[in-house]
C-alpha cells in the first residue's frame, strides 16, 4: 500500500494520521483522542513509516530527537575532558607525546593519550561526533519539515467536523439568520488583527504568523552552517593559529604559510612606566607595585619567497614589507594577521666553555656553543676535539636511570654531555657541564670543561591567524539567531468559522501562546451571537479535579 484516500477525496501518504485537507481522522487511534496532536499536523513522517531496510534503520535512528540530544551531551563531555591535560600543541615538542603524559600524569596520563583526547579537537571520533550532529540535524528537519509543509500547503477552507470538534480551542451554537449576518462583523476584526482570511462555501479560514513554524528548521539550518564552518577549520588552508617565538636579527618561515612568507625580527624593544613622567596619573600604583610594562613591540620585515628558490632557502627573498607589530596592531598580509602577544628579555644565545687540564688548570681550548644550532663536534686543533653527545636545553635534574631531563626545548638551564678527546685519551673522557657546574659522570677525569661566558638576546612571541571561516560561522549564526527571533516572538494561529448542518462552529489552534488566542477570540466574537471558544483541555482538567476530594478520594 503506497497512500491513503480520504473519504474526501484527498490521497495523503501513507502513514498519515489526519487527512491533509479536510481534516477526518486516519488512523483507530487518531479517532479514539479527545484532542488532535497538531504538532506535524498529522502528517506521515518516513521515520514512523518505514523501518524494514537498513537505510531505513539509519534514517529512524538520526531522526530521533533524543539522538541528537545525546550525540550533542557526548560530544559537550568530551571537549570538556579535552580540557583536564594540556593538549599535544602545548607539550615540549622534543619529547614524544606518549612518553611525555605518561611521564607526567602517570596511568590517568597513558589512558588519556590512548583514547586520545590528547589531541582531541583533530581526531577521527571527535569530527565524526561533529559529523554526526550534523547528520542529526539534517535528517530531523528533512523528517519533519516536508510532511509538515505538504499539509499547510494542502489545508482546505472547508475542514470535517471531527477536525473542529478536536481542537483545543472550540465552541458551536445553532445557526440564525443574526449570527450569518455576524460572520461580516468577524472578517472585519479579523482584518484588524492581520489575519489571512480565505472563504470557501461560507466557510472562513483565519491563518497569521505560520512563517514561525519554521523557526526551528531555520536553526538547523544556522546550526549546520556553523558546523560546516567549525570542520573546515581543519580543512588545510582555511584556518590557522600558530605561535612563532623570533629572536632579535632571526629570519624564519612563518608558519601555516606553506612555507612561502619569512618574516625578521629587527629588534625588540620594550617600554616601561616612568615614575617620574608618569607621577600624576599612575604614582601610586607604580610605587605599590613597581615596573610595569608600558608597551612593546617587534620590529620586523616580511619576506616572500621567489617561486623558483628551493624551500629554506633565506638568500633569494623578495621583501614584501617593514613593520611595527603591537599589542592590538598586528601586520596583516594575504588573509594572515601576525600578532604580538609574548616575550623573552635576555634569552639565552651563545655559551663559552674553558677546556681545562685539571693539573695545572691550563686552557687546552675555548668553544662557543650556539644554543639553537649545536654542532656534533668542535675541533680545538693539537689533539684536542670535543664530541657532543647530549644537549639538554632546559635541564631539570637526572632521572633515577642517571640520564640526564630537559623541560622543554627552550634554553633556559642549557646543560650538555661532552666527550673530551686528547692525545693521552684517544677514546675520549665524559664530562656533564651546565651553567656554573660541572660533573663526571663515569668518574674521575684528567680534563673538564669549565663554563666561562653566556650571551643573551631578547626573543619575541608572535600569534599567526588566518581564519577563512568567519564569514561561515558569522552566517550560521545570524541564521540561527533569525530561526530564535522567528520561532520565539511569532506564532502560528488559525481560526475556523464553519455554518455545518444548521449549526455554527468556531475553532482555534496555535503552536503555544493559547491564552492571547483565546483573548483574541474573545475581541473577535465581541457582540455578536457567535459563541466565545471554549478551552477543552482546561475544561477537562478542571472537571478531574472537581471529581476528586481534596484528600484525593472520589465524591461519589
Amino acid at each position: 500500500m503506497k497512500e491513503v484516500k480520504c473519504v474526501c477525496g484527498h490521497v495523503n501518504p501513507i502513514g498519515t494520521i489526519l487527512c491533509e485537507a479536510c481534516g477526518r481522522a486516519l488512523t483507530e487511534e487518531a479517532k479514539q483522542e479527545s484532542l488532535h496532536d497538531m504538532r506535524y499536523e498529522g502528517s506521515a513522517r518516513r521515520s514512523q513509516t518505514y523501518n524494514k531496510r537498513y537505510i531505513d534503520k539509519i534514517w529512524n535512528f538520526f531522526s530521533s530527537v533524543k539522538v541528537g540530544v545525546w550525540l550533542i551531551v557526548i560530544t559537550l563531555i568530551a571537549s570538556a575532558l579535552g580540557t583536564i591535560l594540556p593538549q599535544v600543541m602545548y607539550i615540549p615538542q622534543n619529547i614524544p607525546p606518549a612518553d611525555y603524559y605518561a611521564e607526567q600524569y602517570g596511568i590517568f596520563g597513558k589512558i588519556y593519550y590512548l583514547l586520545g583526547f590528547h589531541d582531541l579537537y583533530s581526531s577521527w571520533w571527535y569530527l565524526l561526533m561533529i559529523a554526526s550532529i550534523g547528520i542529526s540535524l539534517v535528517i530531523c528537519s528533512l523528517d519533519r519539515v516536508i510532511p509538515l509543509y505538504r499539509a499547510l500547503k494542502n489545508q482546505r477552507v472547508s475542514r470535517h467536523e471531527s477536525f473542529l470538534m478536536r481542537q483545543r480551542l472550540f465552541n458551536r451554537i445553532a445557526s440564525t439568520e443574526q449570527t450569518i449576518q455576524d460572520f461580516d462583523i468577524v472578517k472585519k476584526r479579523l482584518k484588524e488583527k492581520r489575519y489571512k482570511i480565505s472563504e470557501e462555501n461560507g466557510n472562513i479560514l483565519a491563518e497569521k504568523g505560520r512563517f514561525s513554524r519554521w523557526g526551528p528548521y531555520v536553526n538547523h539550518i544556522g546550526l549546520i552552517i556553523f558546523l560546516i564552518g567549525g570542520m573546515l577549520r581543519f580543512v588545510p588552508g582555511m584556518y590557522v593559529d600558530e605561535v612563532l617565538w623570533l629572536r632579535e636579527g632571526e629570519i624564519k618561515t612563518i608558519p601555516g604559510t606553506h612555507k612561502e612568507y619569512v618574516l625578521e625580527n629587527k629588534k625588540f624593544t620594550m617600554e616601561l612606566y616612568d615614575k617620574e613622567k608618569d607621577k600624576e596619573v599612575y604614582g601610586a600604583a607604580l610605587d605599590r607595585i613597581g615596573s610595569v610594562v608600558k608597551s612593546f613591540q617587534s620590529d620586523v620585515v616580511l619576506y616572500k619567497r621567489d617561486p623558483e628558490s628551493t624551500i629554506g632557502d633565506n638568500e633569494n627573498l623578495i621583501k614584501e614589507k617593514e613593520a611595527k607589530i603591537r599589542v592590538n596592531e598586528p601586520l596583516k598580509f594575504d588573509n594572515y594577521a601576525i600578532y604580538q602577544v609574548d616575550y623573552k628579555l635576555d634569552e639565552f644565545k651563545t655559551m663559552t666553555f674553558n677546556f681545562l687540564e685539571k693539573a695545572t688548570d691550563e686552557i687546552k681550548g675555548e668553544v662557543t656553543i650556539d644554543l639553537f644550532d649545536p654542532q656534533q663536534e668542535y675541533d680545538l686543533e693539537n689533539g684536542y676535539k670535543l664530541e657532543l653527545l647530549g644537549y639538554y636545553p632546559d635541564f631539570s635534574g637526572f632521572a633515577k636511570s642517571g640520564e640526564p631531563l630537559t623541560d622543554s626545548a627552550v634554553p633556559n638551564n642549557p646543560a650538555f654531555l661532552f666527550n673530551m678527546i686528547t692525545p693521552e685519551h684517544p677514546d675520549g673522557e665524559k664530562s656533564f657541564a651546565a651553567i656554573r657546574q660541572t660533573v663526571e659522570p663515569l668518574g674521575e677525569t684528567d680534563y673538564k670543561m669549565a663554563f666561562k661566558d653566556i650571551s643573551t638576546r631578547n626573543a619575541t612571541a608572535l600569534t599567526v591567524r588566518k581564519d577563512l571561516t568567519l564569514w561561515i560561522l558569522a552566517i550560521g549564526g545570524a541564521i540561527f539567531m533569525i530561526g530564535v527571533i522567528q520561532g520565539s516572538y511569532w506564532n502560528h494561529r488559525r481560526i475556523w468559522l464553519q455554518n455545518v448542518n444548521g449549526n455554527i462552529l468556531i475553532a482555534g489552534h496555535t503552536n503555544k501562546n493559547w491564552h492571547s488566542l483565546r483573548n483574541e477570540i474573545m475581541y473577535i466574537v465581541k457582540d455578536t451571537s457567535i459563541p466565545v471558544t471554549i478551552d477543552q483541555q482546561e475544561e477537562k482538567k478542571n472537571v478531574k479535579e472537581s471529581g476528586k476530594t481534596d484528600d484525593g478520594s472520589s465524591k461519589d
